[in-house]
């Protein structure tokens, strides 16, 4: 469903919701939103489906220097093993499919898309708008976490980010995703107090 920030109103939204409804859509869903924007959907019949920590770091604070020795630009042909790893790392609800991968890429005027490995063990995509970056997805493969490559490529895309002028960056993870968590505030992330939602609108079958 498009959705811009504070532009839809309870109404609004639940008129959308309606058209999908008719059409025979049985389940809507919301991107990650802020509180401030939840209110609206919740207002008209959405509940709460997943909870996301959000985290931020300043990077006018120290960052590793230069591009991290291992990594590599993504390639076409690098996209099943992007896949393979991401399917691996994240439960069903969170995995991304081709097109997801490049909505993320696409996401920002500026990208950067790294792996490590062939076959590929880890990937990150990141990017920067208006001097804020974000990191849009890091996976490592489970059978290859706790080798360092999740810092090693977030090492990485902070310093792209440095370079790009950014002067913060956010990004988000599950709630429950401890190993993550422990990674990003390692890497100088601090935990913000008020986190994201992803809602959901759904119909019973009957309706």
């Amino acid at each position: 469903m498009p959705y811009q920030a504070g532009l839809l109103s309870v109404d609004e939204i639940a008129q959308t919701t309606s058209d999908l409804h008719d059409a025979s859509v049985q389940r809507v869903l919301t991107p990650a939103l802020a509180p401030s924007d939840c209110a609206s959907f919740l207002a008209a019949g959405f509940t709460v489906h997943e909870r996301l920590h959000l985290l931020r770091r300043d990077l006018r604070r120290p960052v590793p220097p230069g591009e991290r020795p291992g990594t590599r630009r993504a390639r076409r042909s690098d996209l099943d093993g992007v896949l393979r790893v991401d399917h691996a790392a994240f439960e069903p609800f969170w995995q991304l499919g081709g097109d997801g991968i490049q909505e993320a890429v696409a996401a920002t005027p500026q990208s950067r898309f790294r792996v490590i490995g062939r076959p590929i063990r880890s990937y990150v995509i990141c990017g920067c708008a208006s001097r804020r970056g974000y990191i849009q997805r890091l996976a490592v493969h489970p059978d290859h976490q706790g080798a360092g490559l999740g810092r090693r490529l977030l090492d990485d895309a902070l310093s792209w980010l440095v370079r790009r002028r950014a002067v913060s960056v956010l990004v988000n993870t599950q709630v429950g995703n401890d190993r993550a968590m422990a990674l990003y505030e390692t890497m100088g992330f601090d935990l913000q107090p008020d986190g994201l939602s992803v809602l959901v609108h759904e119909v019973s079958p009957e309706c």
